[in-house]
């Protein structure tokens, strides 16, 4: 069983309309987090607020940990309101994190809109990454400065052509991999980004890492309601994202 923290936010900050970053003082996640685990937050009572909500962790300190959302519901809303000093009672680190192996020399992270932000703690940690941030618009891009600190180069992509290239970030990854400067992919995004991807990964034949974004319930495994399908067989053909994921093999999971 998972661990309950109370945490005490240090700050919390609207970096984009409706995108909230907010760190809280935890040494016990933060010295045992790995890139790609998550948070699963008390976010108020009532009964719209029963189960608590995934949310990734961004990066961590020797005592902190940050974590980055998008109100999109009742929870999140109710944790937007948050104020510095005020605490949360939060479960973590929660799942697994990504596979990083000096047998991979050309790592290319790539992530979509939220799905930048558990990325973040990946590149610092890998340092020699290309990364790719894809955005609507300009009005949501956000971390471009942070992520180009700790990268070998960080590019921007926006759907409409407000900022950056003018396109979709998968796009920027197949030049990557037809200039065969790739020989592992990181990603973290909507489903159609993650579905492309993938594709990208068994074209050029590039190991390929995916964080799934999905909805959960008990974040222990328990209720089922975050399964994915996988190529395995039998029991074992559909995984829970919050247990056995969020991070699987592009190879091993079916994205329909």
């Amino acid at each position: 069983m998972k661990t309950t923290h109370i945490c005490k936010i240090q700050e919390i900050d609207e970096i984009a309309s409706g995108i909230y970053n907010v760190m809280v003082i935890c040494p016990e996640i933060a010295k045992i987090a790995e890139a790609g685990q998550f948070l699963h937050i008390d976010c108020g009572d009532g009964i719209n607020n029963m189960l608590r909500r995934p949310i990734s962790i961004c990066d961590t300190t020797n005592d902190t940990v940050r974590f980055i959302f998008e109100t999109k519901g009742s929870g999140t809303k109710w944790l937007s309101q948050r104020v510095a000093g005020n605490t949360l009672d939060i479960v973590g680190p929660v799942g697994n994190s990504f596979v990083i192996s000096e047998r991979y020399e050309k790592p290319v992270i790539i992530g979509g809109g939220i799905g930048v932000f558990p990325l973040y703690m990946l590149a610092k940690q890998l340092d020699n990454a290309q990364v790719l941030l894809g955005f609507r618009s300009i009005d949501r891009v956000v971390m471009e400065q942070e992520f180009a600190t700790v990268s070998k180069s960080t590019t921007v992509a926006t759907d409409d052509g407000s900022y950056g290239y003018q396109g979709y970030a998968v796009e920027l990854l197949e030049k990557i991999l037809q200039m065969g400067d790739a020989d592992i992919i990181y990603s973290c995004g909507p489903a159609p980004m993650l579905k492309a991807v993938k594709l990208l990964a068994e074209k050029y034949k590039v190991k390929c890492q995916l964080s799934l974004e999905q909805r959960m319930g008990c974040g222990i495994g328990a209720c089922l309601v975050c399964t994915c399908e996988t190529t395995a067989q039998g029991m074992e053909k559909h995984k829970r994202v919050c247990k056995d994921g969020p991070i699987f093999w592009s190879d091993e999971i079916v994205l329909s």
